[in-house]
């Protein structure tokens, strides 16, 4: 286990694998599990949604007022169009 591990907690990357969804730690390689599904698109539309990280939409999805700084420096670093 390393270091961040430890101190923040394993960081679970779900993969789908056939009918299966298999997870494992991304910081560490610990092996989580499986689960299996009744079919491929299952395993696969489960792994995808559990890989989603709050991170990813940091800004996006902000109240107005409380993170309107943030809104405004993403909407200021958005590619002109």
């Amino acid at each position: 286990m390393t270091l961040a591990c430890q101190v923040f907690g394993h960081r679970p990357a779900f993969r789908p694998d056939g009918n299966v969804m298999r997870w494992e730690c991304d910081r560490c390689g610990d092996p989580g599990g499986a689960k299996e599904y009744a079919t491929a698109a299952e395993a696969q539309r489960y792994a995808t949604a559990f890989n989603k990280r709050d991170a990813d939409s940091l800004g996006t999805r902000a109240p107005l007022i409380g993170l309107l700084p943030l809104r405004i420096w993403r909407w200021l670093r958005r590619p002109s169009s």
